[in-house]
């Protein structure tokens, strides 16, 4: 019986501490691109149509971030 007053608030903070982590991972933007890298593997790197192609979706990224700024 005592160890469960030293367990159930052990758990509840490892419970609560995943969830911060949880939350952290999301706010910080770590599932915003599910699939480009999954997609990434299949392009040869070296290809210059693809090389074009990052270097776009860079650009977009970067004005929308810049557009997302409320004192740009």
């Amino acid at each position: 019986m005592p160890a469960l007053y030293i367990l159930i608030p052990v758990a509840i903070a490892l419970v609560a501490f995943a969830i911060w982590l949880f939350f952290w991972a999301v706010d910080s933007g770590q599932y915003d691109d599910l699939d480009g890298p999954a997609h990434s593997i299949l392009f040869d790197d070296e290809d210059p149509k693809h090389q074009a192609a990052v270097s776009q979706v860079q650009q977009e990224e970067q004005s929308k971030e810049a557009g997302d700024k409320p004192g740009a």
